[in-house]
């Protein structure tokens, strides 16, 4: 089974979307998008049906948690992999709860990261069995 391809990466933050990208690049996805709010969120995944979403814990308007669960309600075979600074237990265990695959830190140091993002896709694609990870739509162009 195929690793993660194509990425969702939800966060506000400008400087952490770019180091997102490095490291998806080096894992092998291909195609990236990027969305700073939850309406945003929503719409991006709607549109391209992503293999995985990285999604941050600290948005605007909507908590990371609450579009995970809406992520969960309407895709709840996307895998969702948590990249936040936020590290309390509570959030942790919320968001596996909500069905996140993995919750990584994004402030660990970059090799760790990656290692941790790298076993994060390898559980994706062995749970997600034969054929694509997403809904197999693959898009035009990346935004």
């Amino acid at each position: 089974m195929p690793r993660p391809v194509t990425a969702l990466i939800v966060d506000d933050e400008p400087h952490v979307l770019v180091y997102l990208r490095a490291l998806l690049k080096q894992l092998g996805v291909h195609t990236v998008w990027h969305a700073a709010n939850g309406s945003a969120a929503l719409e991006q995944v709607a549109a391209h049906k992503p293999d995985v979403v990285l999604l941050d814990m600290n948005l605007p308007q909507v908590s990371g948690l609450q579009l995970l669960a809406m992520f969960k309600a309407e895709h709840p075979k996307m895998p969702v992999i948590v990249v936040s600074v936020v590290s309390t237990m509570k959030m942790v265990i919320q968001a596996r709860e909500l069905g996140a695959e993995a919750y990584v830190l994004k402030h660990l140091p970059k090799a760790q990261l990656l290692q941790m993002l790298s076993d994060a896709f390898d559980k994706i694609a062995e749970s997600a069995g034969g054929g694509t990870v997403g809904d197999g739509e693959k898009p035009a162009a990346p935004v």
